[in-house]
C-alpha cells in the first residue's frame, strides 16, 4: 500500500509541476532569476552576473534524482553513507562531463549536454560501484549491489532528466522544430499544444531565430515520458524486478533521446546522425550487455518504508541541500548573458 500511495503522490506533484512549467516558462521573465552587481562602469551603471532559472530548475532536478537514489538503495539495505558516496562520485564525474562532451561535440565551451554526461555515467557506473565496494565499503562495512544500484541510478536519471527539461524550457534550449515545417501528423498532434518562446536572450531566439514561433514542445514530451518511465520503473524495482526496471529505464530514456533529435532544431553537431544519437544507441547496447552479465546477482524484496526512513536525517538533508547549492551555482551562473544594473532611492519613502 505504501508503494501505491508514494507513487500516487509523485504523480500529483509532477502533474502540478509540469502544468505550471509548461504554461509560464517559455515567457521572457522566466530566464533570469537574479542579477548580482560586480563592478561599476564609467557611466554610473553596474555590470552584473545573471543567475538563471535554468540553474535553479536544474538544481531541483538533481535534488530529486539523488533523493530517489537514496530511497531506492535504502530500500535494498544500502546505508545512506554508501549511497551518498556513490552519488557524490557519480556527480563528480558526470557534471564536469556535461560541459566537456559539449565542448568536444559542439565545439562550445559555454554550454552543457546532459546526453554526453549520461553516456559517461552509463559506462562508468559498474566500475565506480566496484571501486567503492573495495575501498569505502570494506572500511565502513557496507556493500552496494551492482545491478540494484545500476537500476536505481537509471530510475533516478529518468526522474532527473524529466524534471531537467523544465530548465531547458526556461532557457529556450533543446528546442523543437517549427510546427509550420513539420509533417501533417505532427501538426495535428501539436496544434494548440506547441511552445512559443519569448525573449531575445533565450537560446531559441539568438541561436535558432525562432522567437515567437510555434515549435514542437519536445521538452514537454520528454519530461512527461521520462517521468512516466521513472514511475513505472520504480514500481518494478520495488516489486523486486530490478533487471527489468534497469532495462526499461535505460532503453526508454536512451532510445527516446536518439529518436527525439529528429524532432529538434537546435545544433547537435555535424552530420545527419549526431554524436548524441550514437551515444544513446551505444548506451542501450552497453546496458543490455551489463544486465546479462549481472543477471546472476541475487536481489531481495525492497522495503520502501526503510528507504524513506533512511532519507529523513539531518545529515542527508544537509547533503541534499549542499548538492542543490553546488549545482545551482555551477549551472546557474550565466556566461552567455550579461546585465546592466542601476539603483535609486525612493525619496517619497524616506
Amino acid at each position: 500500500m505504501i508503494v501505491i500511495i508514494t507513487l500516487l503522490a509523485a504523480v500529483i506533484f509532477l502533474s502540478a509541476y509540469f502544468w505550471w512549467g509548461f504554461r509560464v516558462l517559455p515567457g521572457e521573465r522566466w530566464q533570469v532569476v537574479a542579477s548580482m552587481p560586480v563592478f561599476k562602469t564609467d557611466q554610473g551603471c553596474w555590470q552584473g552576473i545573471n543567475f538563471t532559472w535554468y540553474g535553479l530548475l536544474t538544481a531541483n532536478a538533481y535534488l530529486v534524482a539523488v533523493a530517489v537514489l537514496l530511497v531506492l538503495l535504502g530500500s535494498v539495505g544500502v546505508p545512506p553513507l554508501g549511497t551518498a558516496i556513490l552519488a557524490a562520485s557519480m556527480l563528480c564525474c558526470c557534471v564536469p562531463a556535461s560541459r566537456l562532451v559539449a565542448r568536444i561535440v559542439e565545439k562550445k565551451s559555454h554550454t552543457f549536454t546532459v546526453g554526453g554526461a549520461v553516456f559517461v555515467g552509463i559506462v562508468i557506473t559498474p566500475f565506480v560501484i566496484l571501486l567503492i565496494n573495495h575501498t569505502f565499503g570494506e572500511r565502513l562495512a557496507f556493500h552496494i549491489p551492482v545491478l540494484s544500484a545500476y537500476a536505481a541510478i537509471a530510475i533516478a536519471y529518468a526522474f532527473g532528466e524529466g524534471l531537467g527539461r523544465m530548465a531547458c524550457i526556461s532557457f529556450g534550449c533543446c528546442y523543437g522544430k517549427p510546427l509550420a515545417d513539420s509533417s501533417t501528423l505532427l501538426k495535428k498532434i501539436f496544434t494548440g499544444r506547441s511552445f512559443v518562446f519569448f525573449g531575445s536572450t533565450k537560446k531559441i531566439a539568438y541561436s535558432g531565430g525562432l522567437e515567437e514561433t510555434e515549435v514542437i514542445p519536445i521538452q514537454a514530451v520528454t519530461a512527461v515520458l521520462y517521468s512516466l518511465c521513472g514511475l513505472t520503473a520504480a514500481g518494478l524495482f520495488l516489486s523486486s524486478h530490478q533487471t527489468v526496471a534497469f532495462l526499461m529505464a535505460t532503453i526508454v530514456t536512451q532510445g527516446w533521446r536518439s529518436f527525439s533529435e529528429t524532432l529538434r532544431a537546435d545544433y547537435r553537431g555535424e552530420g545527419r546522425i549526431s554524436a548524441y544519437q550514437i551515444m544513446g544507441v551505444i548506451g542501450v547496447v552497453y546496458a543490455v550487455t551489463a544486465a546479462f552479465l549481472l543477471a546472476h546477482e541475487p536481489s531481495g524484496l525492497p522495503e520502501l518504508s526503510a528507504g524513506l526512513k533512511s532519507l529523513w536525517s539531518p545529515e542527508l538533508i544537509l547533503f541534499l541541500q549542499g548538492i542543490w547549492i553546488l549545482i545551482f551555482f555551477y549551472t546557474g551562473r550565466s556566461t552567455v548573458t550579461g546585465a546592466s544594473l542601476s539603483f535609486h532611492v525612493h525619496h517619497d519613502r524616506i
